[in-house]
C-alpha cells in the first residue's frame, strides 16, 4: 500500500516530513521512490493534502475502568452538590432492584456554595439501592447507607481515610486505600461486564486516534480482559501493562520480566503511590499536609526489589514532597536500577519544587505527564496551592530540563482524547479564558513527540514503534490537516480521519470524501 498526495509527519528530525509513505504488510517500507512504485500491484491511497503522523500512545489510562465508565452515572462538570443529585435522581429511574447505581467524576471543590457530599444526600433519593459514586480523582468515594452496610463497618485500612461527622459516624466519603479497599471489596463487575464494555471502548480509542496504551488497571486483572480480546481478534491496541508493585515477588519467583508477552499485549511495569491528590486535598506536600501512601525509605526497597525482578517502576507523585521523595529514592537506588537499563518514570509530578526541577533528567526519570490536567484543575490548584503553582504542570519547565514527558489522560478523570491532549499542552486553556501559566505552553512539535516518540520509548519498542521510518509498524493516524504548519488557533478544529494498526485500518478506512 502506499499513502500519497499528503503530508506525513515522520517525527524523525533528520527527515521531518514526506510526501508519501509504502506499506508492505504490517511495517512501514519506506517512503515513496522509484523502489516502492514497484511493488507488486501496490494499492495507491490519495491522502488528498491530508496529515499523517504515528499513531497515539496514551500513556496513563485506566483502560477498563474509563470502559466501564461510558455506562455510569457522569458527574463531571457538576457546578453544585444539587446537580450532582439531580444527575444521580435521573440515574437511578434506570437501575434494576437489587443492582447497584455506579457512577463518578465529582469534585467537590468544584462546587458552590462549598459543600462536602454527605450519605444521606443520597439516601433521600436512593433509599435501599446501594450508590458508590468515585470522585474525578477516583481517590474519594461517595457512598450511600445502603452501600456502606455492605462492608459491615470493613472501611479503615492504612494509607486510607475515613471522613466521620461530628458524631464519629462515617459521612460516606472514603479516601485512598479505604475507598480502594471498598471499591475491589464489594464492588462487583464481573469479567463479562468488563470485556464488553472493553470491546466497545477500544473502537471508541482507535476513532480517537490511539494504537497503543500504557494501562494502569493492573491491579485489577486486566491482562486477563486483554487477552480474551486478543485471542478474539478484537485488540486493535497495543497495550503496555501495568502490574500491582506488591506482585513484585510473585513475579520474580516465577522469572517473568518487564516485556513478557507478544506485539499487542506486554507486562511492562510496576504500579506504586506515594501520596493522594489534589483534588481530595490528600497531596502529600513540604508543609506536612497531604496523605503518605509510600514512605520514600519503603519505596526505596521496592525499586531495588523491582529492579532485581527485572521491572521499572511507575510511581504516582503529585504533591511536591511525594515528588522528592519519590526522586530521593530513584536517586538512592540508581545503582541498583541504572546498569539494567530500566526506564523509570513519575506519574503525574503535578507540583513540583523549584530545585528538584531538573532532577528527573539528572537521574534519567521519565515524567510521565497529563497535559489536560493543567487547565482542569487551573481553578482547584489556584485555591488549594495558592503561591506555589508556578511549581504547577511546569511542562515546559521540565522539557527544556532535559527531562523525557509522554503525555496521557488519566481516562476516566480526564477523556481519553490525544487531540484534546495535546490542544491542552499547547494552549494552556481547553475554554475561553486565557492561558493559565502560558510560560510552561509547549510547541505542537513537543506535545506530538510527547504523544508518539516517548511513549514508545518508556514501553523499550523505539525501534518497531513511535516515528514513520521503514522496519517500524504501521500504525498511524490520518487527520485532516497538518497540526505543525496550521495556525495554533486552529488547533481545536483538528480531526481524526482514520487510524491504522499494523498495516490495518482499524478507524474509518479510504476512500474518504
Amino acid at each position: 500500500m502506499i499513502l500519497e498526495n499528503g503530508v506525513i509527519r515522520t517525527m524523525e528530525p533528520s527527515l521531518p516530513t514526506a510526501r508519501g509513505l509504502a506499506i508492505a504488510g504490517e511495517w512501514i517500507a519506506g517512503g515513496v521512490g522509484t523502489h516502492e512504485t514497484a511493488l507488486a500491484s501496490p494499492d495507491r491511497v490519495d491522502v488528498g493534502g491530508r496529515c499523517v503522523v504515528p499513531g497515539f500512545t496514551d500513556s496513563h489510562v485506566h483502560f477498563p475502568t474509563w470502559a466501564m465508565a461510558q455506562h455510569e452515572v457522569r458527574l463531571e462538570g457538576t457546578r453544585s452538590l444539587e446537580e450532582a443529585l439531580a444527575r444521580v435522581r435521573e440515574a437511578l429511574a434506570e437501575v434494576r432492584p437489587g443492582r447497584w447505581l455506579l457512577g463518578r467524576g465529582w469534585r467537590s471543590g468544584d462546587w458552590q456554595p462549598r459543600v462536602e457530599p454527605t450519605k444521606e444526600r443520597l439516601d433521600e433519593l436512593a433509599g435501599e439501592t446501594p450508590v458508590a459514586l468515585m470522585a474525578r480523582d477516583s481517590h474519594s468515594v461517595w457512598l450511600s447507607s445502603a452501600a456502606l452496610a455492605r462492608a459491615n463497618g470493613d472501611l479503615h485500612v492504612p494509607g486510607g481515610v475515613v471522613e466521620v461527622d461530628e458524631h464519629g459516624e462515617p459521612t460516606g466519603v472514603l479516601r485512598e486505600e479505604s475507598c480502594w479497599h471498598f471499591r475491589d471489596a464489594y464492588i462487583e463487575t464481573t469479567d463479562d461486564e468488563y470485556v464488553e464494555a472493553m470491546r466497545t471502548a477500544i473502537k471508541l480509542a482507535n476513532s480517537r486516534g490511539v494504537t497503543a496504551v500504557h494501562d494502569k488497571d493492573g491491579w485489577l486483572g486486566a491482562p486477563r480482559f486483554w487477552q480474551r480480546l486478543d485471542s478474539e481478534g478484537a485488540l486493535t491496541l497495543r497495550v503496555w501493562q501495568s502490574l500491582p508493585a506488591e506482585k513484585v515477588d510473585d513475579l520474580a519467583a516465577l522469572g517473568i520480566a518487564s516485556g513478557f508477552g507478544g506485539p499487542r499485549l506486554e507486562l511492562g511495569y510496576l504500579k506504586v503511590f506515594m501520596d493522594g491528590t489534589l483534588g481530595s486535598q490528600t497531596a502529600r506536600m513540604l508543609d506536612g499536609s497531604g496523605v503518605e501512601i509510600t514512605s520514600r525509605e519503603a519505596f526505596a526497597d521496592l525499586i531495588r526489589r523491582a529492579a532485581r525482578a527485572g521491572f521499572p517502576v511507575a510511581v504516582h507523585a503529585i504533591g511536591d514532597q511525594a515528588n522528592r521523595d519519590a526522586l530521593d529514592a530513584f536517586e538512592e537506588t540508581r545503582s541498583d536500577w541504572q546498569p539494567r537499563g530500566l526506564r523509570q518514570r513519575v506519574e503525574h509530578a503535578q507540583l513540583l519544587a523549584p530545585e528538584d526541577v531538573g532532577r528527573f533528567a539528572q537521574l534519567g526519570v521519565a515524567t510521565s505527564v497529563q497535559f489536560s490536567h493543567a487547565p482542569s484543575d487551573r481553578d482547584l490548584a489556584d485555591r488549594l496551592w495558592a503561591a506555589k503553582t508556578d511549581g504547577a504542570y511546569a511542562f515546559r519547565s521540565l522539557w527544556d530540563s532535559g527531562a523525557l514527558l509522554a503525555n496521557g489522560s488519566d481516562a476516566p478523570i480526564e477523556e481519553l482524547d490525544p487531540l484534546a491532549g495535546i490542544r491542552a499542552g499547547v494552549l494552556r486553556t481547553l475554554d475561553d479564558r486565557p492561558a493559565w501559566h502560558p510560560g510552561q505552553a509547549l510547541t505542537v512539535e513537543q506535545a506530538l513527540t510527547a504523544s508518539t516518540v516517548n511513549p514508545a520509548w518508556l514501553a523499550g519498542d523505539e525501534r518497531r514503534r513511535g516515528k514513520l521510518l521503514p522496519g517500524q509498524y504501521a500504525d498511524l493516524v490520518v487527520l485532516d490537516r497538518d497540526p505543525v504548519a496550521c495556525a495554533v488557533e486552529e488547533l481545536p478544529e483538528v480531526r481524526i480521519v482514520a487510524t491504522m494498526l499494523g498495516g490495518n485500518w482499524v478507524h474509518n478506512p479510504p476512500p474518504w470524501d
